[in-house]
């Protein structure tokens, strides 16, 4: 700026027309350049009283909180006061406002600085300063309203999708492997047993509604399976073997003959009119053979096993024929 001021001021251009041209055309520029730097809006002055409006961006931005200053300025001997100016904000959420004390010059001008900070309102449709009234010493005056630039409209909304729905898988780790297998197999343990509870409930349901005989061989074969003789579990398996008759006898004619002793289960089959007294001979002689296994200590072998169990199904089938001539 020094040298482009000794440009102008040099003695060789004094008395040079051009030179005092020029000089004109840059202070015009500096005038200019420094009013493109100032931020006042509106400017309220009235009968003595200076009021000005700044405001910081110069138009409302949502994006960011919105300052504006206020600044009351008055000659010597005069007074004035600024209203409380929160609610006279329109189209804002007032925050804070920074209140300055007042300065008075050499000349006895003062000067009071009032700092607003506001926060925009997205839904507003206009963002103004309200009239408001000034007490001074002259009286008092309404200032006209101050109108802020409003932000720039945003694009209308297309119905597109803007968001990319794809979900981002999480990275691949073999504790996720682990998990993901712990998991498949507990899946499948669950699955497993409730297959195995349910087969249970059908074989239940089914042996249920068999008839006396078709139950009695289902048990019968349930129990050959087993191997008892096998393995030298004699005594055991003459009580089952015995206990499938029994149970037979008590689905077909009623008798208790799980409960019973051999002698007393064959008393209350002689004394029953519906028990066919033809087959007592037999049952009596396979019941007690089966006694001298399970209570006398008798050393039974393979062949005996199953001599009873040929016994025991002959008995069962001949039994159920009977009744069917019956019938």
């Amino acid at each position: 700026m020094k040298t482009m001021w000794s440009y102008f001021c040099h003695k060789e251009h004094k008395d040079n027309k051009e030179g005092v041209k020029r000089l004109c055309v840059l202070c015009v520029l500096c005038g200019f350049i420094f009013s493109l730097g100032a931020e006042q809006v509106a400017d309220l002055s009235r009968d003595g009283v200076g009021i000005t409006i700044d405001a910081e961006p110069r138009a409302v931005d949502l994006a960011r909180d919105f300052y504006v200053t206020v600044t009351l300025s008055t000659p010597s001997g005069v007074t004035a006061e600024l209203p409380d100016l929160r609610d006279r904000f329109q189209g804002f959420r007032v925050a804070e406002n920074f209140a300055e004390k007042p300065v008075s010059d050499k000349d006895g001008r003062t000067t009071t600085v009032s700092r607003w900070r506001l926060e925009p309102d997205p839904l507003a449709r206009r963002y103004r300063l309200a009239p408001f009234a000034v007490q001074s010493g002259n009286g008092s005056f309404a200032t006209s309203p101050v109108l802020f630039d409003s932000p720039a409209a945003r694009e209308a909304a297309t119905g597109e999708i803007e968001v990319d729905p794809t979900r981002d898988l999480p990275p691949f780790s073999w504790k996720l492997v682990g998990i993901c297998a712990a998991a498949l197999a507990g899946l499948l343990l669950v699955l497993a047993l409730l297959y195995f509870i349910f087969r249970k409930i059908r074989l239940a349901v089914r042996v249920h509604r068999m008839s006396p005989l078709e139950r009695a061989l289902y048990e019968l074969d349930k129990l050959l399976k087993k191997g008892l003789p096998g393995r030298g579990f004699y005594k055991d398996f003459y009580v089952e073997l015995t206990m499938v008759v029994r149970r037979y006898i008590e689905r077909r004619y009623g008798v208790r003959a799980p409960n019973l002793t051999t002698d007393e289960f064959l008393r209350a089959a002689g004394a029953d009119p519906a028990f066919p007294q033809t087959s007592i001979a037999e049952l009596k002689a396979f019941l007690e053979s089966a006694d001298l296994v399970k209570f006398a200590g008798l050393e039974a072998t393979p062949e005996m096993a199953d001599g009873a169990t040929g016994k025991a199904r002959n008995y069962l089938t001949v039994d159920s024929g009977r009744k069917e001539e019956e019938k």
